[in-house]
């Protein structure tokens, strides 16, 4: 066990890893409006008190625990949210991925999966044996994607399309299926360019009214926030060119002006990349996506992605606000959730984190912040959004399961540690550099496995 001089020397020095060095910017004091509907709306707007003066920032974690300690009083109303009943969607197609998947690595590695991970106290309720397709028979999933999503005389069903793209969407088809699955197109194929050409233009009716007031009194602390965060995102390649620091600037500030229940929040600066790179991509024949160049993507093509990413963008975040509002209750209870199911999966792990005093909130915080984004190259982050926007509620309630097989990948690693400075550095430094997208994929099928075991099973969250 860690002395308490070693701790604290620790977090003198690693300070700036600590989930509360995260300071909230609030300022976004507009109300929500279509200036489409309000043409003669002033762009100039009353002044209004900026917020108070930031809260002090904390050098230790024990002076954040206490700020923090209500995030820890556990409900029933967690363990309702746990118990929520995996959906019905495509459960043949996934349980088939999720076995081909496990079966083909655990074969090839000659290694034990991780279903093999010790039992817990309660025994999960049985999974059925799904009939497993053979190897040779997954391309046809793209095949039939690509001619669902690119016929131009019929409109795709969303549900046929949410049970391909599961697996994987091919790169070809993969910006207009993430528009599909975002809800930010219909699926009826001759409403998609209106609405296409609507929402660009109510975007930039946005830029029109809102950007001009970045410097105000009002909203100065939130545009100097984003202005700071952006450098410090990943890749730096692509961030650091002008274009793309401008576009990023105008989609985040607008999101914030127009989102005044949270404001901008440290961590929703990385959720536009995937979305930006996805559909820029459509337009350059890159293999490396953390080296897109657009100085060759002519000014109109970039107008109407910058939209395309700022709307899909916010479909997303509508269904994780909560992680970002004062407090961040979101996170805070999701941290706490992953928690109860780890000592359920393995009590061992649990034991072992317990033991060495690293407490989940420590590590998992930005796990939680960022959708894992800094815990794997952008690349992995693309293909696990294709299935985060397969599932329901995937970036919040199977997000959950993604982060407990994530920890539970590194379950060796984890117990062969025996000092507190030494593991919590290598938690918040996995070395994930050279992941591709059959890890992603094994993680996947095992975030599934357990949804499948403990979504509908309250007693599994229970002490």
């Amino acid at each position: 066990m860690a002395s308490d001089g070693a701790r604290k020397q620790f977090w003198k020095r690693s300070n700036s890893k600590v989930p509360g060095s995260i300071q909230h910017v609030y300022g976004a004091q507009h109300p929500p409006f279509d200036p489409l509907l309000h043409g003669t709306l002033l762009r100039s707007t009353p002044k209004v008190p900026t917020t108070p003066a930031k809260a002090k920032r904390v050098s230790t974690f024990q002076e954040f625990e206490s700020n923090t300690s209500d995030a820890w009083d556990a409900g029933e109303d967690d363990d309702e949210l746990l118990a929520m009943a995996a959906e019905n969607l495509n459960t043949e197609v996934v349980m088939e991925t999720a076995h081909r998947v496990l079966r083909n690595h655990s074969q090839r590695q000659g290694q034990p999966t991780l279903q093999e991970v010790p039992a817990t106290k309660q025994e999960p309720k049985p999974m059925a044996e799904p009939p497993v397709a053979e190897p040779s028979a997954a391309p046809s999933g793209d095949l039939r994607l690509v001619k669902s999503v690119s016929e131009s005389h019929t409109s795709c069903s969303t549900e046929e399309l949410r049970k391909l793209s599961w697996s994987g969407v091919p790169k070809p088809v993969r910006p207009i299926t993430w528009k599909l699955l975002s809800g930010y197109l219909p699926a009826n194929v001759d409403r998609r360019p209106a609405t296409l050409q609507r929402k660009q233009k109510e975007y930039f009716a946005f830029i029109k009214h809102y950007y001009d007031s970045r410097n105000d009194e009002a909203h100065q602390d939130t545009y100097r926030q984003i202005h700071i965060d952006i450098p410090r995102m990943s890749p730096e390649a692509l961030i650091l060119q002008p274009k793309v620091t401008e576009i990023f600037e105008r989609i985040l500030f607008i999101w914030a002006i127009r989102h005044p229940a949270s404001g901008y929040v440290q961590g929703i600066n990385d959720l536009v990349t995937p979305f930006f790179v996805v559909f820029i991509c459509e337009y350059l024949e890159v293999e490396n996506v953390d080296t897109v160049d657009v100085s060759s993507v002519p000014s109109e093509v970039l107008r109407n992605i910058e939209a395309d990413t700022y709307w899909c963008m916010s479909k997303l975040l509508d269904g994780i606000q909560d992680n970002y509002t004062f407090a961040q209750p979101g996170i805070q209870m999701k941290v706490k959730m992953l928690e109860e199911l780890v000592s359920r999966i393995d009590e061992q792990v649990h034991r072992h984190l317990e033991l060495h005093e690293v407490r989940y909130l420590q590590f998992a915080f930005r796990w939680m912040n960022n959708l894992l984004m800094r815990e794997v190259p952008l690349r992995c982050t693309i293909r696990l959004w294709d299935t985060y926007q397969s599932e329901p509620e995937g970036f919040s309630h199977f997000h959950l399961y993604v982060c407990a097989a994530f920890l539970m990948r590194w379950r060796k690693e984890i117990l062969e540690e025996r000092d507190f400075q030494e593991l919590l550095l290598f938690l918040q430094n996995l070395p994930t550099a050279h992941w591709d997208d059959e890890d992603v994929s094994l993680l996947l099928a095992e975030a599934y496995r357990l949804k499948f075991a403990f979504a509908d099973a309250p007693n599994h969250y229970k002490k």
